[in-house]
């Protein structure tokens, strides 16, 4: 007899009680989740550069409170030297975008350099990103693109950041680009 009195709409509303809690722990464990950045590095075999003496009357990043500024970078080598000239006309869009990538691994050694552990980030707040080319070259995102690529693998949500692209007639040494961020830091 007591089969005959069960409700349907009750049954179904009980398994639903634990089914209302699966999106908030599914936003918890993803938002309170932080990809380790240092790990991340050595999964992609991205070993970062020494930094060397700023080439002017500058420090590589000042520190205000929570935020870091970083000077500007370039796409400097390990061996010193600087992919140059000018998007759209000496180097192809993927080689700029390569540029990019490149200065994005030197910033993440001032990083290093200066918190002694990545994982002390964030979030990479804005990036500033300046391409050497002619004046009507157009593809300045795409270029800067393999700056911002790199931020998000390294970094994860964390990396994701406002910015800017610009062209510039010519920039120090002819480096290719040359890119500026701000990051905020943990307590």
């Amino acid at each position: 007899m007591s089969n005959q009195l069960r409700n349907p709409i009750v049954e179904f509303c009980v398994p639903m009680k634990h089914i209302f809690f699966l999106p908030l722990l599914i936003s918890i464990s993803f938002f309170g989740y932080s990809q380790d950045a240092e790990k991340k590095l050595k999964e992609l075999n991205i070993e970062l550069p020494k930094i060397g003496n700023p080439l002017a009357n500058y420090v590589h990043v000042v520190r205000s409170g929570k935020l870091l500024f970083l000077a500007g970078k370039g796409p400097a080598r390990t061996d010193g030297s600087y992919i140059t000239g000018k998007v759209g006309k000496d180097l192809n869009i993927e080689q700029g975008r390569e540029a990019a990538r490149l200065t994005a691994i030197n910033q993440l050694a001032v990083l290093k350099a200066e918190l002694g552990d990545l994982n002390k980030i964030k979030r990479i707040v804005k990036v500033l990103g300046m391409v050497n080319c002619e004046s009507d070259f157009k593809e300045h995102p795409k270029v800067i693109n393999g700056f911002s690529d790199l931020m998000v693998e390294i970094f994860g949500e964390k990396g994701k950041h406002a910015r800017s692209s610009v062209g510039m007639c010519s920039l120090p040494n002819n480096m290719a680009v040359e890119i500026e961020l701000i990051v905020e830091i943990k307590n």
